[in-house]
């Protein structure tokens, strides 16, 4: 815990609520007497609850309705070819619940029973072969915990503040525990002919997303997933099978995936070429730019979370995430960077996993400027948005990891601004 020299601990503010002779009351002690909510036997206490059988699926409980993805109507002009947004600011952890997690599709998603399912691997191999669902089932598999992070996460911001809370201006990313068979077991399985050196993979959607991947990135890490967090990928992220890149661009993580061909060279397709490319201030554009950047963010307080406790203890939370290694250090700043203190890892950075954050404050009820900077272990510190900008001008919508600023109010409400 942080505290500023002369405020109140946790311990003695609580200790100083019981000694008033009153229940605590969302931290406060209460002045007006005995909480019935304490003292009374309550409906709930009363009655039989559920049994076994009432949810064979379970569900999020009724008081929890509002945690849910948020698409923004004027991002694109369809929901089709379109994306939501993960609600980070209302989780804790790092594990992202599958029915939250955010979605982004180029010609909707579509059904495809796992009995139909098949995947090719062609091209630049000594036998040609086509897999069932099920043949997958029977490949050793591996379980690994990868963050996903589309490209234009953030993309909204290059120009100023622009959206107002978490979830959107962050909220293109999950991280699941995805389990499935290595690529690389199934491309020594057909055998990849020496002059291999890229592949390139395709969904069963009417877009297909085809990309392509360097070979050395696709015997290295990436996975042919069938399951995330310990049960089937949900329709809208690829069931039955979808490719894991780890660390790499979202738009690589061909979902529904169909098609893996082995080629001497990148084919140049659409969403390579045309689009996921970084246009610079002089028209030039970078491409092949497939690595996440280390990013962070705080989740709570943020607009979507604002405080509402008024003055006291205080717990800063927030995401780290880096696609080149692990997280080992997140700072934050109460004052728009002019003083940092270091956060608590809730654990070791995991690599291309997401890491949360802590630190414990007592707010004085002032105003703050909070800001996140997150440092991974290969030396890399995130930068500001201007220092971004410095570089890449202002054409760019993919790879923007700059420093997210909150203004914190006095009120405990928050507002998405910048600062020079």
């Amino acid at each position: 815990m942080t505290d500023r020299p002369g405020a109140p601990t946790r311990r003695g503010f609580l200790k100083a609520g019981l000694a008033g002779g009153g229940a605590l009351v969302a931290g406060k002690a209460a002045a007006e007497g005995p909480d019935p909510l304490i003292t009374e036997t309550q409906p709930w206490a009363q009655m039989w609850g559920d049994g076994v059988d009432v949810t064979p699926y379970g569900m999020p409980i009724e008081y929890e309705s509002d945690v849910i993805r948020r698409n923004v109507d004027w991002l694109t002009a369809d929901t089709i070819s379109s994306v939501n947004f993960t609600p980070i600011h209302a989780l804790d952890g790092t594990i992202t619940p599958q029915g939250c997690a955010f979605e982004r599709h180029h010609s909707g998603a579509i059904d495809l029973p796992k009995e139909d399912y098949r995947l090719m691997i062609n091209g630049l191999v000594e036998t040609p072969l086509i897999f069932t669902y099920a043949d997958l089932e029977r490949f050793p598999r591996v379980n690994h915990t990868y963050f996903l992070e589309c490209a234009a996460n953030s993309g909204m911001e290059w120009a100023g503040a622009q959206l107002n809370g978490a979830q959107f201006t962050h909220g293109m990313i999950h991280n699941m525990e995805y389990s499935g068979v290595p690529l690389r077991t199934l491309l020594e399985e057909a055998g990849v002919k020496p002059e291999g050196k890229w592949i390139y993979v395709e969904g069963a959607d009417a877009s297909s997303n085809g990309r392509s991947i360097p070979l050395d990135k696709a015997l290295d890490d990436c996975l042919v997933a069938f399951k995330a967090n310990g049960e089937a990928l949900r329709k809208e992220h690829g069931y039955p099978v979808r490719l894991c890149v780890p660390g790499w661009e979202g738009n690589m993580w061909i979902k529904w995936l169909r098609r893996v061909e082995v080629t001497t060279e990148a084919i140049q397709s659409r969403e390579e070429t045309s689009k996921y490319t970084d246009t610079l201030a002089d028209g030039t554009s970078r491409k092949w730019t497939w690595a996440m950047d280390a990013k962070s963010v705080i989740t709570s307080p943020s607009p979507q979370s604002p405080i509402t406790h008024g003055p006291g203890p205080l717990v800063i939370t927030g995401l780290a995430w880096s696609g080149r290694g692990a997280i080992e250090r997140v700072d934050v700043s109460l004052d728009g960077g002019k003083s940092w203190q270091a956060a608590r890892l809730a654990r070791p950075g995991q690599k291309m996993a997401l890491t949360r954050f802590y630190l414990d404050i007592d707010w004085d009820g002032s105003e703050m400027l909070l800001q996140s900077r997150a440092m991974d272990d290969t030396g890399y510190v995130q930068p500001t948005k201007n220092a971004l900008r410095e570089i890449r001008g202002l054409n760019s919508v993919y790879h923007n990891n700059g420093i997210q600023t909150w203004w914190i109010k006095t009120s405990g409400e928050a507002e998405n601004v910048e600062v020079s």
